[in-house]
């Protein structure tokens, strides 16, 4: 099987959730990183299957001697490229169980697969060739068994991680017929235009019908805000009278700022992030899961990376596959009725006359939202289990640093320090 190699400190992107980076040994020593490419690849399969928020690397590549050291042979799968540790988390920022983790990696046909601690949170996954090994390590490395499903007395299912249709939509629809829409089966959430500008006569016109019937009909929604900031300070006026328009509603999907105009991107990446986290930093204060529309060319170029880390991405890209390489929760790929990008050979949407963009979701927004209390949803009273907090009584010493970690729960963590600062940082009123 192909073997790349890079150097210690390349970060080339692999795939659109990996990169060379985070598979180099962990010994400290600047030597080569070699990455099996097959890895990366059922790696990525992975990540959908499990519909996964991150996936951490523990431990990638090894050099023979920190192989050695951490308890290998000094020439097992890792030092070949072809093995990784790893730790899985889902969309409410909680890790994984590993014995959900072996048994998709078994369906997914991964060679080596092993639970590796006591808490059931790291993974051992490898690509060998020649024979398969099953094992938990916690009850000894030369425990192997037959199947992974038999072994945990996990019953296995035939269902696979859904990925959701959704329209966006704004006064240009008009007047939609919302029973037909969700009648066809094409409408699993929608997400609205509240409006535009600096000004409270900017809402959108058709805002209100829209919310209504989607309430009435229980199809989820969010809702965006089409932004002309030239600034930080405008866009935090556009900000305020979005929250004015929204207030005493409730959102399963994020709110977003829609951030299309060349004229704002010809300011240059540094004020167009300025004016991005200016928005949103605003909606966040207030209580609301942010968000981020644009389109793939204007993240990739004018955009920082901490912005594009920092909140949830609906990324808009007319094409038969999306190309943005960090992640997003909503992609908009085509509007009916243009073939040229006609996955799903949809050329319109009942009850909607005329052109809609189309979208597929892949992050269980609504389940996040209303766990963490945002967008207009009480709190869920959930008690954190014992088994969150990483174990690492039985782990290898190769583990992912605080900063991965602090990484995956940044978005609605931050969103928690803001609303308890908020006495002390008013955002500025109308």
């Amino acid at each position: 099987m192909p073997v790349n190699h890079y150097d210690y400190n390349d970060n080339t992107q692999l795939s659109p959730h990996f990169n060379a980076r985070e598979f180099r040994c962990q010994c400290g020593q600047p030597h080569e990183t070699l990455i099996a490419s097959e890895l990366v690849d059922k790696l990525e399969t992975l990540y959908t299957a499990l519909n996964c928020s991150k996936i951490i690397v523990t431990s990638g590549y090894r050099c023979p001697e920190h192989d050695k050291a951490v308890g290998g042979t000094s020439s097992g799968q890792h030092t070949k490229g072809t093995a990784a540790d790893v730790c899985c988390y889902g969309q409410d920022g909680q890790p994984i169980s590993s014995k959900t983790v072996c048994c998709k990696a078994q369906d997914l046909g991964f060679g080596g697969i092993a639970n590796i601690t006591s808490s059931y949170q790291y993974t051992h996954l490898d690509v060998r060739t020649g024979y398969r090994w099953l094992g938990d390590e916690t009850k000894g490395n030369g425990t192997v068994t037959e199947d992974f499903y038999k072994y945990f007395g996990i019953k296995k299912t035939t269902e696979t991680t859904s990925i959701l249709k959704g329209i966006d939509v704004s006064y240009c629809q008009n007047k939609i017929d919302w029973d037909t829409a969700k009648a066809s089966g094409l409408v699993d959430f929608a997400i609205l235009q509240a409006g535009y500008g600096r000004e409270t006569s900017q809402v959108d016109t058709q805002f209100e019908r829209n919310y209504a019937a989607c309430k009435r009909l229980g199809i989820p929604c969010g809702a965006y805000w089409f932004s002309y900031a030239m600034s930080a300070d405008e866009a935090k006026r556009e900000a305020q009278v979005f929250l004015q328009t929204i207030k005493g509603k409730s959102f399963e999907y994020p709110v977003y700022m829609d951030l299309e105009l060349a004229k704002q991107f010809a300011l240059g990446k540094a004020t167009c992030s300025a004016i991005v986290d200016a928005f949103l930093s605003v909606l966040e204060q207030s209580g609301y899961y942010a968000g981020l529309y644009c389109s793939t060319y204007y993240l990739d170029n004018y955009l920082s990376d901490s912005i594009k880390s920092r909140y949830t991405v609906w990324c808009a890209q007319y094409a038969s596959k999306c190309t943005y390489q960090n992640p997003y929760g909503i992609w908009q790929y085509n509007v009916a009725g243009n073939e040229e990008y006609d996955i799903i050979g949809q050329k319109s949407i009942p009850g909607i006359v005329g052109e809609c963009d189309m979208d597929y979701c892949y992050t269980d927004y609504p389940s996040i939202i209303k766990a963490a209390g945002l967008n207009g949803f009480a709190k869920s009273e959930t008690t954190t289990p014992e088994n969150t907090k990483k174990d690492t009584s039985d782990i290898e010493k190769d583990t992912s640093d605080n900063d991965t970690l602090k990484q995956i729960l940044q978005h609605v963590s931050s969103i928690d320090k803001k609303l308890q600062n908020s006495t002390t940082n008013q955002i500025d009123k109308l």
